[in-house]
């Protein structure tokens, strides 16, 4: 299914790029994507074709020093001036151009990898705009934090150490080695964010496990954290159940983890992503059902 692909200007001029993917007949719902370092949103279309057969309208965005956003290599991984606030800026007006486009629709929010730390983020204000929230290859940011130089370029081929001797650098993303190729094969995926804009994050999450803050979520928002146990970023599902936890601690009462024994970090790519894509959108339509 192909996208409409649109563009709209943040507050600090910058011209963002976003997709959305439309099925036949009227929508139930909308469903919003963010989606990870080092790739783009058109990378989802089959995932959004699967949301659109189910009858949402699927909106997706090229972060800041992503996509069609950057606008070529050279400036891929650079968040410009503004930096992650920027980033997080352009979420909101996104959601707020899908619910104009479709008043009154339920929206649901799909955060993966980094587009998971920044949904963590955004949930702390905007809970009660959202009807559900799904963190994919998510983990406990202050805890893997801890590993990263904020001095320095993130390099995503460090998440390759648990599957040396590997066929590729990228072989933590998913056991496909199709989707492998293909990743290896764009040249918008790959490669990780600058410092500038590496410190700019990971300044701006250390909220996302901040109890006070965590309190403000409204206690009746479903959360879906869905991970491989092989993901490099779930700690074999101790740090999926660690923010599952936090969340709960806060006074959360919808919160459903589900960690698929062996998959890796890239869930909606793997090599069970029907089993995974179908019981994620049980999830969506209950919660659309229930909004």
């Amino acid at each position: 299914m192909d996208a409409t692909i649109f563009f709209f200007t943040a507050d600090d001029g910058v011209e963002v790029a976003a997709y959305r993917w439309e099925g036949d007949g009227v929508p139930r719902g909308i469903v919003q994507i963010e989606h990870g370092m080092g790739e783009h949103a058109g990378r989802n279309r089959r995932f959004a074709g699967a949301l659109t057969d189910a009858g949402y309208v699927v909106y997706a965005g090229d972060h800041r020093g992503h996509g069609r956003t950057a606008g070529s290599v050279e400036r891929l991984g650079d968040f410009g001036p503004i930096g992650w606030p920027g980033l997080m800026a352009d979420i909101g007006q996104l959601a707020g151009i899908a619910r104009n486009e479709f008043p009154g629709l339920p929206l649901v929010m799909v955060g993966h990898s980094m587009g998971s730390f920044a949904l963590q983020q955004y949930l702390l204000d905007h809970s009660v705009e959202l009807a559900g929230a799904v963190l994919s290859g998510t983990s406990a940011i202050d805890v893997i934090a801890a590993g990263i130089d904020p001095t320095q370029e993130v390099d995503l081929s460090a998440f390759n150490a648990p599957f040396e001797p590997a066929r590729t650098e990228s072989d933590w993303l998913t056991r496909d080695p199709d989707e492998v190729d293909l990743y290896i094969a764009d040249d918008y995926c790959g490669f990780g964010v600058d410092a500038a804009a590496a410190a700019s994050m990971l300044d701006s999450l250390t909220v996302c496990s901040d109890a006070d803050r965590l309190a403000a979520i409204r206690s009746d928002l479903p959360i879906y954290l869905v991970s491989g146990s092989a993901d490099p970023l779930a700690g074999g599902g101790e740090l999926i159940e660690l923010v599952a936890g936090r969340y709960r601690d806060a006074g959360v009462d919808d919160v459903t983890v589900a960690v698929y024994p062996d998959a890796r970090h890239e869930v909606f790519n793997e090599t069970n992503r029907n089993e995974i894509t179908s019981a994620l959108i049980a999830w969506v339509d209950r919660v659309i059902a229930g909004s």
